[in-house]
């Protein structure tokens, strides 16, 4: 790959409201990415499209007590910095979510859209 590429790292969120210690670095790592001009995204599947419901990052603590932020705080940093929220449609059916109830900016995808993402991706990490 020539320096004029660009890089891309898809990030495949399965962690959500039921374990908020591990829904935070995705975030981080996907708005590092960016910040070194790498073509991020963040899939959101499984439990994972529980943090994309409208009002739950703003609630979620991410290291309680002084010095702590909620998720939204990540979330926003990261897409910010033009990282890309895409959701698996099964996740949602999964949690009985529609895309009306999710934060603005999240893109509904199909698993064969999810393959072709993770088959041009650079590399593919799951948390």
């Amino acid at each position: 790959m020539s320096e004029e590429e660009t890089k891309s790292i898809m990030y495949v969120q399965t962690h959500g409201v039921d374990e908020p210690g591990k829904s935070a670095t995705p975030f981080f790592l996907a708005a590092a990415a960016a910040a070194m001009d790498i073509e991020a995204g963040i899939y959101f599947t499984m439990n994972g499209a529980t943090l994309l419901k409208q009002g739950v990052a703003e609630e979620l603590m991410i290291k309680r007590g002084k010095g702590g932020q909620s998720l939204r705080f990540f979330m926003d940093q990261a897409q910010e910095l033009d990282v890309k929220f895409y959701v698996c449609q099964p996740s949602l059916d999964l949690h009985d979510l529609i895309m009306e109830d999710l934060i603005d900016g999240v893109e509904m995808i199909g698993g064969a859209a999810f393959n072709g993402m993770a088959l041009d991706a650079d590399v593919v990490i799951t948390f």
